[in-house]
């Protein structure tokens, strides 16, 4: 059961409502009930007392009845009142209509004319728009009146009334007036009476009987129910719920009856008569025991609302006897019930009616407005349809109507369901002021939890595009410290924040060691442009080199700085996280200069690429810097492995660079690539042989030892290695050749006689370099030598082949002598012209031969120096200088050198007339000669055109 506070109706007047349930709250309700109330159901109705001028109109009178019209209602009295209020409570007008207490009030369907009944026997009909008003006495008091529903449409102008007398009257306008009928008597008081359509129902003593108006007949009797109070002290309450339910509470009983009539509606709203074989019948549809007196029933749906009297211990029939009100105050609230035809309770509400302590159960009374119940559907009324019922007692008149939405939403705040009534707004799409609303007070009864994190997650839905609303609850969430499990909501567009609202929110993360993962995430995601990164650096910055700094946090701080243009602060700590993606950042912001400082963490990420980035980068970072930062950093990795791909890699770059390194490198060789060792052995100037040999010999590498040994000057110690350790002879006699030492082959062959087999491997492999027999003749007698017939044979052979070879090369040289010498020989005999003039033919060929022209005059020269030499730069044959005729000089490779003409001459004189024309012709085509390169095979004796070839004549060699 839900005890009600109940707000006052605004009204104009302001008029305040009482406290009392605050009070009774604080007296009666213990732990217990308390908690029975955190359980309870949600109420059906929500309750207000009717403000206006009621609250003074009852201060000096008391209620009695009350009717409900579209637009006003009717309060009567017990001084005989009638007053018509607006839906507010404000009186409209005042009829003093009677002179005792008003029993009854009624409405016609127009809400034109209010009929009222009293003790002091008298029906008055008032017209509420006009003057009209008509008074009948009944000389008896009257209990109930009904007003036809067309009253106002029709000149008949009928209602029904009926009182103690037991007449039940049906006043109709004749012609010559007002005429009464008597519908029924005899059966007691008329104690209540409802005109719907053409059917009047009415209550008596017995019980409860149908009218038909349209046929002039009575329809049906239900009978009274067995076992309750007389009808006056507990009344009968009748109530139409449509045109054919009859709804009827008497005492503690409830009957829903079923009226089939043979009626049928008209076009013009008349009724025609159908006659039937059986032409009315009635059916009681639902009936229900109470443990409740009932004070009221109406409609409510497809269920009641019954005002409900809770009898005490004391209430007896001897209490009924009685109308004056109990002055003992020990009644109970009056209870508002909302049951099905099948008497289940759907909610109960106990209303702090003001001065129920001293009221009985007629004191109360229950009316509700005109509805059509056809606009309740689902358990909820159409917009403008709801009924609204007015509870009347003597000095309180109590609003009820059905909870809309909000009331639900509102209820379910109440009670602490938040999610209900937040998925109740969305369900009804309710307006989003309301939704703000909820959403506040849910998100702060979260708060209130301590559920911090699924207050975060409903913010998107609860906050929607509201900036300002999102601003709000940041800065909440951040006074409470709670701000960073609602950065993952926090939207960035639609709608954007201010940039403090973001930034607030980063710092947050940045100051929880806890949240640094989502810091991280969170600066990835959202856009730059929407905060500033300086608060978030300066927030963040203080805990560098402090317990706090995480390595999310390292990497949002470098995301900030790549933010921030700050590029080379952010290559640090990228380096200091181990970032596999560095190198292509490097390249990307050209940050080749930060790099010297992180050396080592370049190589633990990919060591290839760094030592390929250090190389390319040797100007920058020189090897020096690079192999102190390694081994600085032997704690943290394998520096030597990345020492020796650092100093090979620079080795092969440079042989020179990384020369202080190379004892060290010697070290790494051995550890990490031995094959390599020898070849940097060979290739390397600049490490110590002694260290070397040591560290070779503690990794046992025979050749690299060999090698050392050989440089070191230690052939035969060397030479032991190769035999004793390698086994390998053929290295030895390799390793002899190189040196060219005949002691060494002395200490080869005697190391070798220990073991035959390397004696003949040693024979194979002599020729050529030592005479097999001188190994022969120094074998001891009696060794056994492997395969030695077939060793002898290939020696032999070996020998012969050798030794055919040399002949033939000795044959080839002297033949290449011979032709050399020839050639020589012919180059002897050429002459060669020095003259002023040059013809226009040798010209042409000193243009054709350039190459052959320069070989010419370099000899020419040559030869001039020469004949200067032995002749002093005179002719040969008259003595006379060179310089003082202006002739051609003929000089010869033998140094002797001619005037043309004196040569001319003396072999003219010599060889005749004949051979003197020849010579002159001789002397023409030398040029020609001279200029030109003849093959071997060509005759000596004849130049190009086939004259005799120009001798010298003092010489016997070029005789002939």
């Amino acid at each position: 059961m839900n005890s009600i506070v109940m707000s006052q109706m605004p009204s104009e007047n302001g008029i305040d409502g009482d406290d009392e349930r605050e009070e009774e709250d604080s007296e009666e309700y213990s732990g217990e009930e308390e908690q029975e109330e955190e359980e309870e159901d949600e109420p059906r109705l929500k309750y207000q007392r009717m403000g206006g001028s009621v609250p003074s109109l009852l201060s000096t009178d008391a209620a009695t009845c009350i009717a409900v019209a579209e637009r006003m209602i009717a309060l009567g009295t017990h001084a005989g009142a009638v007053h018509i209020l607006d839906f507010l409570g404000n009186q409209i007008k005042e009829f003093a209509a009677h002179t005792a207490a008003v029993n009854d009030l009624c409405f016609d369907t127009e809400g034109e004319y209010v009929g009222s009944c009293s003790d002091d026997g008298s029906v008055v009909i008032n017209s509420l728009f006009t003057d009209e008003r008509m008074k009948f006495d009944y000389h008896r008091p009257m209990k109930a009146i009904a007003l036809d529903p067309d009253y106002a449409r029709k000149s008949s102008r009928k209602f029904v009334t009926g009182g103690l007398a037991g007449h039940l009257y049906l006043n109709v306008k004749k012609w010559l007036g007002y005429r009464d009928q008597v519908l029924h008597s005899g059966e007691g008081p008329i104690h209540a009476v409802k005109w719907r359509s053409s059917l009047v129902a009415w209550a008596n003593d017995t019980g409860v009987k149908v009218y038909d108006a349209a046929n002039d007949q009575r329809i049906t009797f239900i009978e009274r129910p067995r076992g309750i109070p007389r009808p006056e002290l507990l009344l009968p309450h009748i109530v139409w719920q449509d045109d054919t339910l009859l709804v009827i509470g008497w005492g503690t009983s409830v009957k829903i009856a079923l009226i089939r009539t043979t009626q049928s509606k008209g076009v013009n709203g008349t009724y025609k008569h159908i006659p039937m074989s059986s032409r009315n019948q009635v059916d009681i549809v639902a009936s229900f025991q109470t443990s409740y007196f009932i004070s009221g029933i109406a409609p409510f749906g497809d269920s009641l609302v019954i005002l409900a009297y809770i009898p005490g211990e004391e209430d007896g029939e001897k209490d009924f006897s009685s109308t004056i009100p109990s002055r003992q105050g020990n009644a109970q609230r009056p209870e508002v019930r909302v049951v099905t035809w099948n008497n289940d309770e759907l909610a109960t509400d106990a209303l702090p009616v003001n001065g129920f302590e001293h009221y009985k159960a007629k004191d109360y009374s229950l009316a509700h407005a005109p509805f059509s119940g056809s606009s309740y559907a689902g358990g909820q009324w159409a917009a403008g349809d709801e009924p609204l019922y007015y509870i009347v007692s003597p000095k309180d008149v109590v609003i009820a109507k059905p909870r809309d939405a909000e009331d639900h939403i509102n209820w379910l705040l109440q009670h602490g369901w938040h999610e209900k009534a937040l998925e109740a707004v969305e369900a009804n799409q309710g307006q989003s002021e309301l939704l703000d609303e909820v959403g506040s007070r849910y998100l702060d009864h979260l708060i209130v939890e301590r559920k911090y994190a699924e207050a975060a997650s409903l913010c998107p839905k609860l906050l929607r595009g509201s900036a300002s609303g999102w601003e709000r609850w940041v800065f909440h969430f951040a006074h409470l410290r709670q701000l960073p499990v609602l950065v993952p909501y926090i939207p960035t567009e639609n709608p954007r924040l201010r940039d403090t609202a973001y930034e607030v929110a980063l710092v947050a993360l940045a100051t929880n060691p806890s949240f640094h993962k989502d810091l991280l995430s969170t600066v990835k995601s959202w856009p730059p442009r929407i905060y500033s990164t300086m608060p978030v650096i300066s927030a963040i910055e203080p805990q560098i080199k402090t317990s706090s700094m995480t390595n999310p946090l390292k990497e949002a701080l470098a995301e900030l700085f790549v933010i921030d243009g700050q590029h080379d602060k952010a290559f640090a700590l990228y380096a200091d996280l181990m970032k596999p993606d560095l190198f292509d950042f490097i390249e990307k912001h050209n940050l080749h200069d930060a790099v010297r400082e992180k050396v080592v963490q370049l190589m633990m990420i990919d060591c290839k690429r760094a030592v390929l980035l250090l190389i390319q980068q040797r100007d920058l970072i020189p090897p020096s810097e690079v192999v102190s930062q390694l081994i600085a950093a032997k704690d943290k990795c394998d520096c030597r492995y990345f020492l020796h791909l650092y100093l090979h890699s620079l080795f092969e770059a440079n042989p020179h660079s990384g020369k202080d390194y190379h004892d060290m490198q010697v070290e790494l060789y051995a550890d990490y690539d031995p094959k390599m060792m020898l070849t940097f052995l060979r290739s390397s100037q600049h490490y110590t042989l002694e260290k070397a040999y040591e560290i070779c010999v503690k990794k046992d590498l025979l050749k690299e030892q060999v090698f050392i040994l050989g440089r070191m000057g230690n052939a035969k110690q060397a030479l032991s290695v190769i035999i004793n350790r390698l086994g390998d002879i053929e290295e030895a006699i390799e390793f002899v050749s190189v040196q060219q030492d005949d002691e060494l082959w002395e200490e080869l062959i005697k190391q070798s006689f220990h073991k035959p087999e390397m004696v003949g491997v040693l024979l194979e492999h002599t020729v050529g370099n030592l005479d097999p027999l001188y190994i022969v003749n120094m074998l001891p007698n009696g060794l056994v030598i492997p395969r030695l017939r077939d060793r002898l044979v290939k020696i032999v052979t070996d020998y012969r082949t050798e030794t055919s070879l040399r002949h033939g090369c000795n044959d080839i040289l002297k033949a290449d002598c011979v032709n050399l010498l020839v050639k020589y020989y012919k180059e002897a005999k050429r002459a060669v012209c020095l003259s002023d003039e040059v013809d226009e033919a040798s010209s042409h060929r000193a243009e054709k031969r350039a190459s052959h022209l320069g070989e010419r005059v370099m000899s020419m020269k040559s030869m001039e120096v020469k004949s200067k030499t032995r002749g002093g730069g005179r002719c040969c044959i008259c003595f006379d200088p060179f310089s003082i005729q202006n002739v051609s000089i003929i000089a010869f490779f033998c140094c002797h050198a001619y005037h043309t003409t004196c040569l001319m001459e003396s072999t003219i004189s010599i060889g005749g007339k004949k051979e003197a024309g020849a010579a002159a012709q001789g002397t023409v085509s030398y040029d020609e000669y001279d200029d030109g390169v003849h093959d071997d095979d060509e005759d000596e004796d004849k130049d190009a055109s086939g004259a005799p070839q120009m001798r010298c004549i003092l010489c016997t060699t070029a005789a002939g």
